[in-house]
Protein backbone atom coordinates (compact mmCIF):
# COMPACT_ATOMS: atom_id res chain seq x y z
CA UNK A 1 0.00 0.00 0.00
CA UNK A 2 3.11 2.12 0.72
CA UNK A 3 3.85 2.06 -2.80
CA UNK A 4 0.64 3.14 -3.89
CA UNK A 5 -0.35 0.31 -6.11
CA UNK A 6 -3.08 -0.90 -4.17
CA UNK A 7 -5.68 0.33 -2.00
CA UNK A 8 -7.95 -1.49 0.39
CA UNK A 9 -11.97 -1.76 -1.14
CA UNK A 10 -15.07 -3.51 0.36
CA UNK A 11 -18.31 -4.71 -1.50
CA UNK A 12 -16.44 -6.31 -4.41
CA UNK A 13 -17.27 -8.68 -7.20
CA UNK A 14 -13.98 -9.94 -8.46
CA UNK A 15 -11.73 -11.69 -5.79
CA UNK A 16 -8.74 -13.36 -6.91
CA UNK A 17 -6.28 -15.56 -4.86
CA UNK A 18 -2.74 -14.56 -3.55
CA UNK A 19 -0.13 -17.23 -4.29
CA UNK A 20 3.63 -17.28 -3.37
CA UNK A 21 6.02 -17.76 -6.17
CA UNK A 22 9.83 -18.55 -5.25
CA UNK A 23 12.42 -15.85 -5.94
CA UNK A 24 15.61 -16.65 -6.60
CA UNK A 25 17.99 -16.21 -3.47
CA UNK A 26 15.13 -18.07 -1.67
CA UNK A 27 12.80 -14.90 -1.68
CA UNK A 28 9.22 -14.79 -2.17
CA UNK A 29 6.71 -12.68 -4.49
CA UNK A 30 3.48 -12.57 -3.68
CA UNK A 31 1.45 -12.27 -6.87
CA UNK A 32 -2.11 -12.64 -7.71
CA UNK A 33 -4.10 -15.27 -9.58
CA UNK A 34 -6.31 -13.44 -12.19
CA UNK A 35 -6.98 -16.49 -14.48
CA UNK A 36 -11.10 -16.18 -13.72
CA UNK A 37 -10.32 -12.44 -14.78
CA UNK A 38 -8.22 -13.53 -17.62
CA UNK A 39 -11.15 -15.83 -19.34
CA UNK A 40 -13.60 -12.78 -19.01
CA UNK A 41 -11.23 -10.55 -20.48
CA UNK A 42 -11.66 -10.35 -24.68
CA UNK A 43 -7.92 -10.77 -26.38
CA UNK A 44 -5.98 -7.29 -26.88
CA UNK A 45 -3.71 -8.42 -30.25
CA UNK A 46 -1.95 -5.57 -30.76
CA UNK A 47 1.47 -7.03 -31.88
CA UNK A 48 4.44 -7.07 -30.13
CA UNK A 49 7.90 -6.54 -31.81
CA UNK A 50 9.55 -9.60 -32.93
CA UNK A 51 12.21 -10.71 -30.98
CA UNK A 52 14.30 -11.70 -33.89
CA UNK A 53 14.24 -8.28 -35.85
CA UNK A 54 15.22 -6.43 -32.86
CA UNK A 55 18.27 -8.41 -32.52
CA UNK A 56 19.13 -8.25 -36.21
CA UNK A 57 18.56 -4.13 -35.60
CA UNK A 58 21.86 -4.04 -33.64
CA UNK A 59 23.93 -4.87 -36.20
CA UNK A 60 26.54 -2.46 -36.52
CA UNK A 61 25.99 -0.56 -33.67
CA UNK A 62 28.96 0.77 -31.69
CA UNK A 63 27.67 1.26 -28.61
CA UNK A 64 24.76 -0.49 -27.10
CA UNK A 65 22.83 0.06 -23.18
CA UNK A 66 19.74 -1.86 -22.42
CA UNK A 67 17.34 -0.50 -19.87
CA UNK A 68 14.92 -2.92 -17.78
CA UNK A 69 12.38 -0.29 -16.53
CA UNK A 70 11.69 -0.77 -12.71
CA UNK A 71 8.15 -1.12 -12.00
CA UNK A 72 6.77 -0.18 -15.23
CA UNK A 73 3.73 -1.84 -15.25
CA UNK A 74 2.84 0.28 -11.82
CA UNK A 75 2.77 3.45 -13.91
CA UNK A 76 -0.39 2.66 -15.84
CA UNK A 77 -3.27 3.31 -13.55
CA UNK A 78 -6.48 1.38 -14.00
CA UNK A 79 -9.66 2.96 -14.51
CA UNK A 80 -11.66 3.56 -11.28
CA UNK A 81 -14.24 1.85 -12.65
CA UNK A 82 -11.78 -1.40 -13.42
CA UNK A 83 -10.29 -1.33 -10.00
CA UNK A 84 -12.24 -3.92 -8.06
CA UNK A 85 -12.02 -6.56 -10.49
CA UNK A 86 -8.17 -6.90 -9.80
CA UNK A 87 -9.19 -7.62 -6.33
CA UNK A 88 -7.62 -10.18 -3.63
CA UNK A 89 -7.68 -11.56 -0.26
CA UNK A 90 -4.80 -11.58 2.44
CA UNK A 91 -5.17 -12.19 6.10
CA UNK A 92 -5.08 -8.12 6.40
CA UNK A 93 -7.79 -7.21 4.36
CA UNK A 94 -9.20 -7.10 0.92
CA UNK A 95 -7.19 -5.14 -1.52
CA UNK A 96 -7.38 -3.68 -5.59
CA UNK A 97 -4.87 -2.45 -7.39
CA UNK A 98 -4.98 1.01 -8.75
CA UNK A 99 -2.38 0.25 -10.98
CA UNK A 100 -1.76 -2.41 -14.03
CA UNK A 101 -0.07 -5.56 -12.74
CA UNK A 102 1.85 -8.42 -13.94
CA UNK A 103 -0.77 -11.44 -14.62
CA UNK A 104 -3.12 -9.56 -16.83
CA UNK A 105 -3.96 -11.16 -20.31
CA UNK A 106 -3.44 -7.35 -22.03
CA UNK A 107 -1.25 -6.55 -20.07
CA UNK A 108 1.63 -6.71 -22.29
CA UNK A 109 -0.34 -5.04 -25.21
CA UNK A 110 -1.18 -1.96 -22.82
CA UNK A 111 2.51 -1.51 -22.25
CA UNK A 112 3.60 -2.07 -25.62
CA UNK A 113 1.09 0.24 -27.00
CA UNK A 114 1.76 2.92 -24.73
CA UNK A 115 5.46 2.91 -25.13
CA UNK A 116 5.00 2.63 -28.95
CA UNK A 117 3.48 5.89 -28.94
CA UNK A 118 5.69 7.93 -26.73
CA UNK A 119 8.89 6.33 -28.46
CA UNK A 120 7.63 6.30 -31.98
CA UNK A 121 9.80 9.22 -33.38
CA UNK A 122 12.84 7.52 -32.30
CA UNK A 123 11.66 3.68 -32.66
CA UNK A 124 13.87 2.27 -35.10
CA UNK A 125 16.19 4.96 -35.05
CA UNK A 126 18.03 4.79 -32.04
CA UNK A 127 15.64 2.72 -29.89
CA UNK A 128 13.87 -0.47 -29.51
CA UNK A 129 11.41 -1.53 -26.97
CA UNK A 130 10.15 -4.50 -26.34
CA UNK A 131 7.21 -4.01 -23.51
CA UNK A 132 9.54 -3.00 -20.44
CA UNK A 133 12.38 -3.24 -21.79
CA UNK A 134 14.36 -0.51 -23.99
CA UNK A 135 17.40 -0.90 -26.23
CA UNK A 136 19.33 2.08 -27.00
CA UNK A 137 21.33 2.14 -29.68
CA UNK A 138 23.98 3.96 -31.85
CA UNK A 139 25.28 3.09 -35.34
CA UNK A 140 29.11 3.49 -36.84
CA UNK A 141 29.39 6.87 -38.66
CA UNK A 142 31.36 7.24 -41.49
CA UNK A 143 33.39 10.35 -41.72
CA UNK A 144 34.20 11.82 -45.22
Amino acid sequence: MAAGHIEEIQFLKWLSNVVLVPKPGGKWRMCIDVKDLNKACPKDFYPLPRIDQLVDSTSGCELLSMIDVSQGYHQIMLAPEDRKKFSFITSSGTFCYVAMSFGLKNADATYQRLVDKIFRPQIGRNVEVYVDDMLLRVKKQRIT
